[in-house]
């Protein structure tokens, strides 16, 4: 697994979500840790690095 902060587009708040890396990309939905709003994350990686993410409101 593969640990990644970010920036919640809710609270702001800086936030960590294991990732997993044997798949290529992937779109899925998270609570946030800290305020428990949905996130719409798309990790995507390549040779088991992280090369792209995005974390999302949902519906915006």
């Amino acid at each position: 697994m593969y640990e990644h902060f970010f920036q919640c587009p809710y609270c702001w708040e800086n936030v960590s979500m294991l990732l997993d890396p044997s798949v290529y990309e992937q779109t899925y939905v998270e609570d946030c840790e800290v305020c428990c709003n949905p996130i719409q994350v798309t990790p995507a990686f390549r040779a088991n690095e992280l090369v792209g993410f995005e974390a999302m409101e949902i519906g915006q």
